[in-house]
Protein backbone atom coordinates (compact mmCIF):
# COMPACT_ATOMS: atom_id res chain seq x y z
CA UNK A 1 0.00 0.00 0.00
CA UNK A 2 1.11 3.33 -1.07
CA UNK A 3 2.53 5.42 2.28
CA UNK A 4 0.49 9.35 3.35
CA UNK A 5 4.10 10.64 2.29
CA UNK A 6 4.68 8.78 -0.97
CA UNK A 7 1.41 9.95 -1.71
CA UNK A 8 1.88 13.65 -0.77
CA UNK A 9 5.00 13.32 -2.77
CA UNK A 10 2.60 12.15 -6.09
CA UNK A 11 0.37 14.98 -5.24
CA UNK A 12 3.07 17.47 -4.94
CA UNK A 13 4.38 16.42 -8.35
CA UNK A 14 1.49 16.59 -10.27
CA UNK A 15 -0.19 19.83 -8.91
CA UNK A 16 -0.29 22.52 -11.33
CA UNK A 17 -1.43 26.24 -11.45
CA UNK A 18 -5.14 26.74 -12.32
CA UNK A 19 -2.94 28.59 -15.94
CA UNK A 20 -1.77 25.24 -16.56
CA UNK A 21 -5.33 23.59 -17.32
CA UNK A 22 -4.94 25.63 -20.44
CA UNK A 23 -2.66 23.04 -21.87
CA UNK A 24 -5.70 20.09 -21.32
CA UNK A 25 -7.94 22.74 -23.99
CA UNK A 26 -8.01 22.77 -27.49
CA UNK A 27 -9.94 26.14 -28.58
CA UNK A 28 -11.26 24.89 -31.15
CA UNK A 29 -13.59 22.65 -29.06
CA UNK A 30 -11.91 19.19 -30.30
CA UNK A 31 -10.62 16.98 -27.32
CA UNK A 32 -9.00 13.63 -27.09
CA UNK A 33 -11.01 12.35 -24.64
CA UNK A 34 -14.53 13.92 -23.57
CA UNK A 35 -15.31 12.54 -20.09
CA UNK A 36 -19.35 12.70 -18.90
CA UNK A 37 -19.37 12.56 -15.12
CA UNK A 38 -17.37 14.54 -12.09
CA UNK A 39 -18.03 11.47 -9.85
CA UNK A 40 -14.66 9.69 -8.12
CA UNK A 41 -14.20 7.48 -11.37
CA UNK A 42 -14.66 10.45 -13.39
CA UNK A 43 -12.42 12.12 -11.68
CA UNK A 44 -9.90 9.43 -11.89
CA UNK A 45 -9.88 9.43 -15.48
CA UNK A 46 -9.55 13.19 -15.74
CA UNK A 47 -6.48 12.74 -13.90
CA UNK A 48 -4.78 10.24 -15.70
CA UNK A 49 -5.71 12.05 -18.71
CA UNK A 50 -4.30 14.94 -18.10
CA UNK A 51 -1.25 13.12 -16.60
CA UNK A 52 -0.88 11.40 -20.16
CA UNK A 53 -0.65 14.74 -21.90
CA UNK A 54 -4.03 14.28 -23.19
CA UNK A 55 -6.67 17.17 -24.40
CA UNK A 56 -9.65 16.43 -22.21
CA UNK A 57 -12.84 18.11 -20.35
CA UNK A 58 -15.65 16.60 -18.36
CA UNK A 59 -19.11 17.50 -18.23
CA UNK A 60 -21.36 17.17 -15.25
CA UNK A 61 -25.43 18.05 -15.19
CA UNK A 62 -24.70 18.69 -11.46
CA UNK A 63 -22.02 19.82 -9.26
CA UNK A 64 -18.42 17.60 -8.71
CA UNK A 65 -19.35 14.08 -7.24
CA UNK A 66 -23.06 15.10 -7.12
CA UNK A 67 -24.05 12.02 -5.97
CA UNK A 68 -22.56 11.95 -2.83
CA UNK A 69 -23.51 15.68 -2.76
CA UNK A 70 -27.54 14.23 -2.85
CA UNK A 71 -26.33 11.12 -0.05
CA UNK A 72 -28.22 11.85 3.18
CA UNK A 73 -26.62 14.51 4.86
CA UNK A 74 -24.69 12.53 7.91
CA UNK A 75 -24.01 9.17 5.85
CA UNK A 76 -21.06 8.19 6.81
CA UNK A 77 -19.84 5.37 3.87
CA UNK A 78 -19.44 1.52 3.90
CA UNK A 79 -16.15 1.48 2.97
CA UNK A 80 -12.92 2.67 4.48
CA UNK A 81 -10.70 5.94 3.64
CA UNK A 82 -8.42 4.35 1.61
CA UNK A 83 -10.44 2.96 -1.64
CA UNK A 84 -11.88 6.06 -2.03
CA UNK A 85 -8.50 7.62 -2.94
CA UNK A 86 -8.16 9.07 -6.83
CA UNK A 87 -4.53 10.10 -8.54
CA UNK A 88 -2.82 9.35 -5.27
CA UNK A 89 -4.04 11.62 -3.18
CA UNK A 90 -4.86 10.51 0.51
CA UNK A 91 -8.08 11.27 1.64
CA UNK A 92 -7.59 12.02 5.51
CA UNK A 93 -10.88 11.46 7.68
CA UNK A 94 -11.12 11.12 11.31
CA UNK A 95 -12.43 7.32 11.48
CA UNK A 96 -11.19 4.70 9.39
CA UNK A 97 -14.91 5.37 7.33
CA UNK A 98 -15.05 8.71 6.04
CA UNK A 99 -18.35 10.94 6.38
CA UNK A 100 -20.41 12.41 3.32
CA UNK A 101 -18.78 16.09 4.27
CA UNK A 102 -15.15 14.51 4.57
CA UNK A 103 -16.06 12.93 0.89
CA UNK A 104 -16.68 16.13 -0.70
CA UNK A 105 -14.36 18.24 0.76
CA UNK A 106 -11.40 15.62 -0.83
CA UNK A 107 -13.24 15.45 -4.12
CA UNK A 108 -13.17 19.10 -4.11
CA UNK A 109 -9.56 19.58 -3.33
CA UNK A 110 -8.14 17.28 -5.43
CA UNK A 111 -10.35 18.67 -8.41
CA UNK A 112 -8.64 22.01 -7.34
CA UNK A 113 -5.22 21.13 -7.09
CA UNK A 114 -5.10 19.12 -9.91
CA UNK A 115 -6.58 22.10 -12.06
CA UNK A 116 -8.60 19.51 -13.85
CA UNK A 117 -10.72 20.73 -16.91
CA UNK A 118 -14.40 20.22 -15.26
CA UNK A 119 -17.53 21.92 -16.64
CA UNK A 120 -20.44 21.42 -13.52
CA UNK A 121 -23.86 22.46 -13.90
CA UNK A 122 -23.56 21.81 -17.71
CA UNK A 123 -25.39 18.17 -19.19
CA UNK A 124 -24.36 16.38 -22.42
CA UNK A 125 -28.10 16.83 -24.07
CA UNK A 126 -26.87 15.46 -27.71
CA UNK A 127 -24.42 12.94 -28.57
CA UNK A 128 -23.42 11.51 -31.69
CA UNK A 129 -21.02 9.10 -33.38
CA UNK A 130 -19.21 10.18 -36.53
CA UNK A 131 -16.30 9.48 -38.42
CA UNK A 132 -13.90 11.07 -36.49
CA UNK A 133 -15.07 10.28 -33.10
CA UNK A 134 -18.00 11.58 -31.31
CA UNK A 135 -19.95 14.97 -31.31
CA UNK A 136 -21.59 16.59 -28.26
CA UNK A 137 -24.03 18.99 -27.40
CA UNK A 138 -23.86 20.62 -24.55
CA UNK A 139 -26.30 22.78 -22.05
CA UNK A 140 -25.28 24.82 -19.19
CA UNK A 141 -27.74 25.63 -16.20
CA UNK A 142 -27.46 29.59 -17.47
CA UNK A 143 -28.78 28.15 -21.02
CA UNK A 144 -25.80 28.41 -22.87
CA UNK A 145 -25.31 25.74 -25.78
CA UNK A 146 -22.10 23.80 -27.03
CA UNK A 147 -21.17 21.98 -29.16
CA UNK A 148 -18.27 19.67 -29.22
CA UNK A 149 -15.78 16.75 -30.97
CA UNK A 150 -14.01 14.33 -29.43
CA UNK A 151 -11.96 11.34 -30.45
CA UNK A 152 -13.32 9.02 -27.69
CA UNK A 153 -15.50 9.05 -25.00
CA UNK A 154 -15.72 7.98 -21.28
CA UNK A 155 -19.19 7.97 -20.03
CA UNK A 156 -19.12 8.00 -16.55
CA UNK A 157 -22.58 9.11 -15.21
CA UNK A 158 -23.84 6.47 -12.42
CA UNK A 159 -27.07 5.55 -11.34
CA UNK A 160 -28.31 8.00 -8.27
CA UNK A 161 -29.91 10.02 -10.80
CA UNK A 162 -32.40 7.90 -12.16
CA UNK A 163 -34.80 6.10 -9.36
CA UNK A 164 -36.64 3.22 -9.68
CA UNK A 165 -40.08 4.47 -10.34
CA UNK A 166 -43.15 2.71 -8.63
CA UNK A 167 -45.53 3.88 -11.04
CA UNK A 168 -48.43 4.48 -8.83
CA UNK A 169 -50.95 7.49 -8.29
CA UNK A 170 -49.55 10.21 -5.82
CA UNK A 171 -45.58 9.13 -7.02
CA UNK A 172 -45.10 12.57 -7.32
CA UNK A 173 -46.35 14.25 -4.46
CA UNK A 174 -44.32 16.94 -2.49
CA UNK A 175 -44.61 14.56 0.45
CA UNK A 176 -42.98 11.69 -1.83
CA UNK A 177 -39.08 11.76 -2.36
CA UNK A 178 -36.35 8.88 -3.87
CA UNK A 179 -34.25 10.76 -2.20
CA UNK A 180 -33.65 10.73 1.73
CA UNK A 181 -31.65 13.53 3.24
CA UNK A 182 -32.09 13.54 7.23
CA UNK A 183 -34.36 13.25 9.81
CA UNK A 184 -34.53 16.31 12.08
CA UNK A 185 -37.57 17.32 10.40
CA UNK A 186 -39.68 14.36 11.12
CA UNK A 187 -39.83 14.07 15.28
CA UNK A 188 -43.09 13.03 16.45
CA UNK A 189 -44.46 12.22 12.49
CA UNK A 190 -45.56 9.75 10.46
CA UNK A 191 -43.19 8.88 8.32
CA UNK A 192 -43.45 5.92 5.30
CA UNK A 193 -40.22 3.75 3.89
CA UNK A 194 -40.89 1.80 0.85
CA UNK A 195 -38.26 -0.57 0.43
CA UNK A 196 -35.79 -2.92 2.42
CA UNK A 197 -32.26 -2.47 1.33
CA UNK A 198 -29.55 -1.12 3.55
CA UNK A 199 -30.79 2.50 2.26
CA UNK A 200 -34.17 2.07 3.79
CA UNK A 201 -32.95 0.43 6.71
CA UNK A 202 -30.40 3.04 7.63
CA UNK A 203 -33.23 5.86 6.94
CA UNK A 204 -35.70 3.78 9.10
CA UNK A 205 -32.95 3.51 11.86
CA UNK A 206 -32.14 7.06 11.97
CA UNK A 207 -35.83 8.80 11.49
CA UNK A 208 -36.44 6.12 14.83
CA UNK A 209 -33.64 7.94 16.65
CA UNK A 210 -34.92 11.44 15.81
CA UNK A 211 -38.23 10.80 17.37
CA UNK A 212 -40.53 9.68 13.94
CA UNK A 213 -43.18 7.40 13.99
CA UNK A 214 -41.64 5.11 11.00
CA UNK A 215 -43.61 2.19 9.03
CA UNK A 216 -41.78 0.32 6.54
CA UNK A 217 -43.08 -1.34 3.51
CA UNK A 218 -41.63 -4.26 1.39
CA UNK A 219 -42.90 -6.76 -0.98
CA UNK A 220 -40.69 -9.75 0.11
CA UNK A 221 -41.41 -11.56 2.60
CA UNK A 222 -38.16 -10.39 4.56
CA UNK A 223 -35.33 -7.81 4.79
CA UNK A 224 -33.13 -8.27 1.89
CA UNK A 225 -30.34 -10.90 2.15
CA UNK A 226 -27.94 -7.96 1.12
CA UNK A 227 -28.24 -5.47 4.27
CA UNK A 228 -25.42 -4.75 5.72
CA UNK A 229 -24.63 -7.08 8.68
CA UNK A 230 -24.27 -4.47 10.81
CA UNK A 231 -27.54 -2.83 10.28
CA UNK A 232 -29.54 -6.20 10.18
CA UNK A 233 -29.45 -6.77 13.86
CA UNK A 234 -30.75 -3.44 15.41
CA UNK A 235 -33.37 -3.08 12.92
CA UNK A 236 -35.08 -6.56 13.23
CA UNK A 237 -34.75 -5.74 17.06
CA UNK A 238 -36.69 -2.45 16.66
CA UNK A 239 -39.26 -3.99 14.27
CA UNK A 240 -39.70 -6.99 17.06
CA UNK A 241 -40.31 -4.26 19.42
CA UNK A 242 -42.78 -2.46 17.88
CA UNK A 243 -40.33 0.68 17.69
CA UNK A 244 -40.71 0.49 13.99
CA UNK A 245 -43.23 -0.99 12.14
CA UNK A 246 -42.51 -2.98 9.13
CA UNK A 247 -45.44 -4.52 6.42
CA UNK A 248 -44.06 -7.47 4.69
CA UNK A 249 -45.42 -9.57 1.65
CA UNK A 250 -47.24 -5.70 1.00
CA UNK A 251 -47.36 -4.10 -2.54
CA UNK A 252 -48.39 -0.12 -2.57
CA UNK A 253 -51.09 1.05 -4.40
CA UNK A 254 -50.89 4.97 -3.96
CA UNK A 255 -49.88 7.43 -2.33
CA UNK A 256 -51.99 10.68 -0.87
CA UNK A 257 -51.06 13.68 1.06
CA UNK A 258 -52.20 11.96 4.33
CA UNK A 259 -52.01 8.19 3.92
CA UNK A 260 -50.00 5.76 2.15
CA UNK A 261 -52.28 2.38 1.03
CA UNK A 262 -50.97 -0.99 0.34
CA UNK A 263 -52.50 -4.56 -0.37
CA UNK A 264 -51.38 -7.33 2.14
CA UNK A 265 -52.98 -10.59 2.07
CA UNK A 266 -55.37 -9.72 -0.36
CA UNK A 267 -56.72 -6.45 1.62
CA UNK A 268 -56.21 -2.92 1.55
CA UNK A 269 -54.87 -1.37 3.98
CA UNK A 270 -54.47 2.45 4.87
CA UNK A 271 -51.56 3.66 6.51
CA UNK A 272 -51.27 7.07 8.25
CA UNK A 273 -47.94 8.87 6.12
CA UNK A 274 -46.94 13.10 6.31
CA UNK A 275 -43.62 11.93 3.82
CA UNK A 276 -43.41 8.98 1.87
CA UNK A 277 -39.63 7.79 1.69
CA UNK A 278 -39.97 5.67 -1.76
CA UNK A 279 -36.45 4.13 -1.42
CA UNK A 280 -36.38 1.41 -4.05
CA UNK A 281 -32.83 1.29 -6.00
CA UNK A 282 -31.41 3.15 -8.68
CA UNK A 283 -30.11 2.32 -12.42
CA UNK A 284 -28.14 3.74 -15.28
CA UNK A 285 -29.83 4.97 -17.91
CA UNK A 286 -28.85 3.67 -21.20
CA UNK A 287 -30.85 6.69 -23.11
CA UNK A 288 -27.38 8.36 -24.02
CA UNK A 289 -25.50 4.72 -24.91
CA UNK A 290 -28.45 3.94 -26.97
CA UNK A 291 -27.90 7.20 -29.33
CA UNK A 292 -24.46 6.30 -30.59
CA UNK A 293 -25.46 2.12 -30.75
CA UNK A 294 -24.34 0.72 -28.00
CA UNK A 295 -25.96 -2.32 -27.54
CA UNK A 296 -27.74 -3.34 -24.11
CA UNK A 297 -29.29 -6.45 -22.77
CA UNK A 298 -33.07 -5.98 -22.28
CA UNK A 299 -33.25 -8.14 -18.90
CA UNK A 300 -30.95 -5.55 -17.33
CA UNK A 301 -29.91 -2.55 -19.40
CA UNK A 302 -26.25 -3.47 -18.98
CA UNK A 303 -23.94 -2.96 -21.85
CA UNK A 304 -21.83 -5.54 -23.24
CA UNK A 305 -18.37 -4.43 -22.05
CA UNK A 306 -14.44 -5.62 -22.91
CA UNK A 307 -13.47 -6.10 -19.29
CA UNK A 308 -10.01 -5.58 -20.16
CA UNK A 309 -10.30 -1.78 -20.87
CA UNK A 310 -14.38 -1.30 -20.72
CA UNK A 311 -14.71 -0.26 -24.15
CA UNK A 312 -18.09 -1.15 -25.43
CA UNK A 313 -18.81 -2.19 -28.92
CA UNK A 314 -19.01 1.03 -30.34
CA UNK A 315 -14.68 1.47 -31.00
CA UNK A 316 -14.00 4.71 -29.02
CA UNK A 317 -16.90 4.69 -26.50
CA UNK A 318 -16.07 3.70 -22.65
CA UNK A 319 -18.66 3.08 -20.10
CA UNK A 320 -16.41 3.29 -16.71
CA UNK A 321 -18.13 2.86 -12.82
CA UNK A 322 -21.28 1.76 -12.77
CA UNK A 323 -22.60 3.89 -16.53
CA UNK A 324 -22.92 0.26 -17.80
CA UNK A 325 -24.14 -1.13 -15.26
CA UNK A 326 -28.02 -0.52 -15.83
CA UNK A 327 -29.97 -2.19 -12.80
CA UNK A 328 -26.46 -3.96 -11.50
CA UNK A 329 -25.88 -1.34 -9.78
CA UNK A 330 -24.62 -3.83 -6.93
CA UNK A 331 -22.20 -4.51 -8.80
CA UNK A 332 -20.04 -1.53 -9.35
CA UNK A 333 -18.71 0.50 -5.79
CA UNK A 334 -16.88 3.28 -5.96
CA UNK A 335 -13.34 1.51 -5.22
CA UNK A 336 -14.35 -1.11 -8.44
CA UNK A 337 -15.17 1.60 -10.78
CA UNK A 338 -11.91 3.58 -9.99
CA UNK A 339 -10.74 0.12 -11.54
CA UNK A 340 -12.45 0.93 -15.02
CA UNK A 341 -11.22 3.96 -15.11
CA UNK A 342 -7.33 3.22 -14.59
CA UNK A 343 -8.32 0.20 -17.52
CA UNK A 344 -10.07 2.69 -19.38
CA UNK A 345 -7.39 5.24 -19.84
CA UNK A 346 -4.16 2.97 -20.40
CA UNK A 347 -6.06 1.44 -23.38
CA UNK A 348 -7.07 4.96 -24.83
CA UNK A 349 -3.28 6.50 -23.88
CA UNK A 350 -2.16 3.32 -25.45
CA UNK A 351 -4.45 3.96 -28.45
CA UNK A 352 -3.36 7.44 -28.48
CA UNK A 353 0.67 6.73 -28.59
CA UNK A 354 0.25 4.55 -31.60
CA UNK A 355 -1.98 7.06 -33.20
CA UNK A 356 0.13 9.56 -32.99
Amino acid sequence: MTSILEKTNIQKENNTTASDSKNSKNHDNSYDLVIVGAGPVGLEAAILAKRAGLRYIVFDKGAIANAIYNYPTYMTFFTTSERLEIGGHPLITTIDKPTRKEALDYYRKVSQNEALNIKTFCEVKKLQKTDQGFALETLSNLGKQQKITTTRIAIATGYFDNPKLLGIPGEDLANVSHYYTEAHSYFNRNVTIIGAGSSAADAALDLYKHGAKVTMIHRGEAFRHSLKYWIRPNLENRVAEGSITAHFNSRVQSISVEEVTIEKNGKLVKIPSEMTFALTGYFASSELLASVGVVTRPEDLSAELNEETFESNVPGCYLIGSAGYGTRTSDVFVENGLIHARKALADIVHKYSVEK
